[in-house]
């Protein structure tokens, strides 16, 4: 398990210091890295800032003509293209982990709409958002800041509002009042997509179109708001830090500001805003079932001197009623290839994913070693 005490490098001397008090008082104010930004300081605090070298961070290279991230037309994927749609989602999913869609039915004033309320929330008083502060999990929605104050790691200039559709159901009740109407417009559009896009990714690995909705891995929907204030010093510190996603799919609404990347063939390649696009990307849970076919990725967002940035993931996971099903390789896509993973069921995947802190593959725990014995999605049900 990870350690619940911190630490963070100090840039001016260059050493490493304790910096659990000073993120709990910091995440006590319950202000967000908003509240710091507004305060007009011109350091950030030391719990922010990040060694200046990190593994798996190799520099930026987005002046490849070669390294763009795939943008996918899905005009016509109920018809006349959709065997070239679902090819080019293949070689998407195989070579990047990642794609870029457009003409994907979701309207572009829902979209601007859901991220305008993202910022609406964000720029509320503070003692307004407080209300909805908190890191119980078990909240249904919830408003938090980005200090991860149970890992080793530095925090990340970023504050986020989190709403978890349980089988795709939540009160709208519960909803702040800010943007009450976006959530439930945008939850509707974005839950059709999610589900277009489960079968041709079903048909693009080779299986009937309604095989990943039959093994119900994408029932569960947490939609998560990010709100990226400017950085004095964005140089230090990191918007989110190198990961790739728990989840089996996530779908990413992102506003024009940029600042993410995504890690190819070693390296750190910008992924543009696209007007009116939709960003995909494979979870780790995919790549699991798949058995590599599909790969996650890893990503990052850099802080910023000019904000905010707004963007609003949508993760989904299995049904409630699944969190203990065992989730793993397909036997159909096995063949004469050897099971990389064992299979596992989302609360053991999470449990290990949130033990593990950052820079490290949450996969590699469930490599199959010699000797292990090996489940399939078939084998489990």
């Amino acid at each position: 398990m990870v350690s619940n005490a911190s630490s963070s490098f100090d840039p001016e001397d260059g050493s490493i210091y304790d910096s659990a008090n000073d993120m709990k008082a910091f995440d006590e104010t319950k202000g967000g890295v908003k509240g710091l930004a507004d305060s007009g300081l011109i350091k950030i605090p030391r719990f922010f800032v990040h060694p200046p070298e990190k593994p798996q961070q190799p520099p930026s290279n987005s002046s490849n003509i070669n390294l763009q991230v795939p943008i996918i037309n899905f005009e016509g994927f109920e018809s006349s293209r959709r065997i070239e749609v679902v090819n080019e989602i293949r070689r998407a999913s195989e070579n990047w982990g990642l794609f870029q869609v457009v003409n994907h039915g979701i309207p572009e004033n829902v979209m601007d709409d859901m991220l305008e309320g993202v910022k609406r929330f964000h720029e509320q008083p503070q003692e307004v958002k407080t209300e909805f502060y908190t890191r119980d999990a078990d909240q249904r929605v919830k408003f938090f800041t980005g200090a991860p104050l149970l890992t080793k790691e530095p925090a990340i200039w970023r504050d986020t509002v989190a709403f978890d559709f349980k089988d795709g159901k939540l009160d709208p009740q519960l909803f702040p009042a800010i943007m009450r109407e976006e959530v439930g417009e945008y939850f509707r559009h974005v839950t059709k997509t999610g589900k277009a896009l489960s079968e041709l990714l079903s048909e693009a690995l080779g299986l009937r179109s309604n095989y990943l909705s039959s093994i119900e891995c994408m029932e569960t929907e947490s939609l998560v708001g990010h709100y990226y204030p400017a950085c004095p010093q964005p140089e230090l510190t990191f918007g989110t830090t190198t990961h790739s996603d728990p989840s089996f799919l996530t779908i990413l609404l992102q506003d024009n500001k940029g600042g993410l990347q995504v890690l190819h063939q070693n390296q750190w390649v910008d992924v543009p805003p696209l007007q009116g696009a939709l960003l995909v990307n494979i979870g780790d849970l995919m790549q699991l079932i798949t058995n590599d076919r599909f790969r996650s990725v890893e990503h990052r967002v850099l802080a910023g001197e000019v904000g905010p940035r707004i963007s609003l993931a949508s993760f989904f996971f299995p049904s409630t009623a699944n969190t203990f099903k065992p989730y793993g390789v397909i036997q159909e896509l096995l063949s004469d290839d050897t099971p990389i993973y064992r299979a596992t069921h989302l609360a053991e995947f999470m449990g290990q994913y949130m033990s593990t802190g950052s820079y490290i593959s949450t996969l590699s725990h469930f490599k199959v070693s010699n000797g292990q014995a090996f489940s399939s999605t078939e084998d489990t049900g």
